[in-house]
């Protein structure tokens, strides 16, 4: 029998979606799960997006220019300029998801072997990406014990070798929701312009930042704009993560130019996404007050309640929807599997993602959990009451570790 590729042996699986059968199992035993293993809101996607979809006017569904409809990327530039961020349509690329403005980014800037960057815990798909281009992540820890900032640029200067290329950043973060500070991003721009790196940068969540903070692109960082690539997505912006529409987005006109002929490989983007994406633009600014009102709600309550059971940590993210909670476990992976497998409350249990892999150091998280606050707050309470009863419960369990020490001290 023909064996596998040893590039597919590699493709790590997703944390997010392992644990996807025994939610399944268990969904069969009638057992009702809260999902705050994945980024999938339950807020409501803008009604002008069904609009436009539903009075989507040509007979055919045609492929677009495969950078995208051009009439999508100028109202693109509309979006952007909202942010001070300066764009032509030209140095926009349509793509399918962010997902696939990551791998093309990767793909058309690095060559096999070419180290990367990142800071860990990071949004678990780049290591798939990596894998896909054949990049070597090179990451270095961010701690919960300071909130995940982005660790001193001292750290990242210990990591430069002759075959660095790229740093990686994701801001606001998946899977923390740490928000960069403009020092910090200001400490990566220097870095980047002495050993000329591409920056590429993750920008998903920009909606999403709270408590007065300042949003910063790496688009705002002078001198680099030639070694900056943005990724970006609609999914989140708009809750639309199926509609399958993202952006990479460069001055950099070689990197445009390369990049194309990936798109060119892929035909084009979603055709019914980028209409709905189009007239996304127009949602009114009511709807982002309104969904930013409601996640503020959100992660004040899931902090206030993780931290209120006993041996749990949880920093106070300032962005995004995420947030990784330190557990009283032997092991992450382990406790949200027996979640799934062997516990319920009144029917119910609750679904969290490993923080394992949203490290690429091996055995790095394994006390953590990532938490997607995307519920509204009454099934967030309920699945809270889940997790703690769940931690009293489960065999792996240190809190009576903890407690023995803290008495013998």
């Amino acid at each position: 029998m023909p064996r596998t590729s040893d590039k597919g042996n590699r493709m790590p699986p997703s944390p997010i979606r392992k644990l996807v059968p025994y939610a399944e199992a268990a969904k069969k035993r009638g057992i009702k799960i809260y999902h705050l293993n994945i980024g999938q809101p339950d807020i409501e996607t803008p009604q002008v997006m069904f609009d436009a979809v539903r009075n989507y006017p040509k007979r055919v569904v045609e492929y677009s220019h495969s950078a995208g409809n051009e009439s999508y990327r100028k109202k693109l530039t509309e979006y952007y300029r909202r942010y001070n961020i300066n764009l032509d349509y030209t140095e926009i690329i349509v793509t399918t998801g962010g997902s696939e403005a990551i791998e093309i980014a990767m793909m058309t800037c690095l060559n096999a072997g070419d180290e990367m960057i990142i800071a860990e815990p990071f949004y678990a798909n780049y290591n798939g990406f990596s894998a896909q281009a054949d990049v070597v992540i090179k990451p270095i820890r961010s701690t919960i014990e300071t909130g995940f900032a982005l660790p001193p640029v001292s750290e990242f200067k210990k990591m430069i070798t002759p075959r660095t290329r790229a740093i990686m950043i994701c801001n606001p973060s998946n899977p923390t929701g740490y928000l960069y500070t403009r020092a910090e991003l200001e400490s990566l721009r220097e870095l980047v312009l002495k050993h000329d790196l591409w920056l590429f940068s993750d920008e998903v969540y920009r909606e999403f930042c709270y408590d007065g903070k300042e949003y910063v692109s790496a688009m705002h960082l002078e001198g680099i704009e030639q070694n900056v690539v943005l990724l970006d997505s609609i999914s989140k912006r708009y809750s639309a993560c199926g509609a399958r529409i993202g952006a990479l987005i460069s001055k950099n006109k070689e990197v445009m130019s390369a990049a194309l002929k990936f798109a060119q490989a892929r035909l084009s983007p979603p055709a019914f996404g980028q209409v709905a994406a189009e007239a996304a633009v127009d949602a009114p600014e009511e709807y982002f007050s309104k969904v930013k009102t409601e996640y503020v709600a959100r992660r004040d309550f899931i902090v206030n309640a993780l931290n209120s059971i006993e041996g749990v940590f949880c920093p106070k993210p300032s962005g995004a929807f995420y947030c990784i909670a330190r557990l009283p476990v032997d092991d992450a992976d382990i406790f949200c599997q027996w979640l799934l497998e062997k516990f319920s409350y009144d029917s119910q249990t609750v679904m969290l993602a490993p923080a394992s892999g949203f490290y690429s150091t091996k055995g790095a998280g394994k006390d953590e959990v990532r938490i997607a606050y995307v519920l509204n707050i009454n099934d967030l309470r309920k699945a809270m009451e889940c997790l703690a009863l769940g931690l009293l419960q489960y065999p792996g369990r240190t809190l009576k570790r903890e407690k023995e020490k803290q008495a013998a001290e």
